[in-house]
């Protein structure tokens, strides 16, 4: 198993989930050169984070916007999107605290066109989050499909209360 794998497999159940739905989707490598000044409405790179074990709280996800942005209210919503959907989706815990800056500046952001928004999630650890990632990997990437589903479709990133009658 590598990092490489369990991310495209996950990648790949978006892009089917995705074009299922009606969406154009591309499926782009790391160095594609088909990123340079790339054009859509949002990019999610996806990954997964360290197979080594690091302590007993490297486990969740974490997501990220691009620095570079034009556009920082759609990069915010985006990263509510992404974060609140895939916690929904998967009940992995927000490790916000590993993110860095190879994620806000990922080197692929840099290349994109600067009006595409752009976020990336790390979907798990693949030490302590191995089994969600590769024997529910469904699961995770509807988290992934939700996310990206909320933002391109306007919806309320928190659940609306169902108000209640009381006589």
């Amino acid at each position: 198993m590598t990092e490489a794998d369990v991310n495209y497999k996950i990648a790949s159940l978006v892009v089917q989930k995705l074009t299922k739905l009606g969406f154009q989707v591309d499926l782009l490598n790391e160095f594609d050169t088909r990123l340079n000044g790339y054009r859509a409405v949002a990019i999610v790179s996806i990954h997964n984070d360290s197979c080594q074990y690091i302590n007993d709280q490297a486990t969740g996800f974490k997501v990220a916007a691009a620095l570079n942005t034009r556009d920082a209210n759609r990069a915010s919503r985006l990263l509510a999107c992404l974060q609140y959907r895939y916690q929904s989706a998967t009940g992995m815990p927000f490790h916000a605290g590993s993110i860095t800056p190879d994620m806000t500046s990922y080197h692929a952001f840099s290349e994109i066109d600067p009006n595409t928004v752009a976020a990336i999630i790390e979907t798990g650890f693949l030490n302590l989050d191995q089994e969600i990632l590769t024997q529910h990997t469904d699961q995770v990437a509807d988290g992934v499909v939700n996310g990206i589903l909320c933002f391109v479709n306007n919806e309320n990133i928190e659940p609306t209360p169902t108000p209640t009658f009381t006589p």
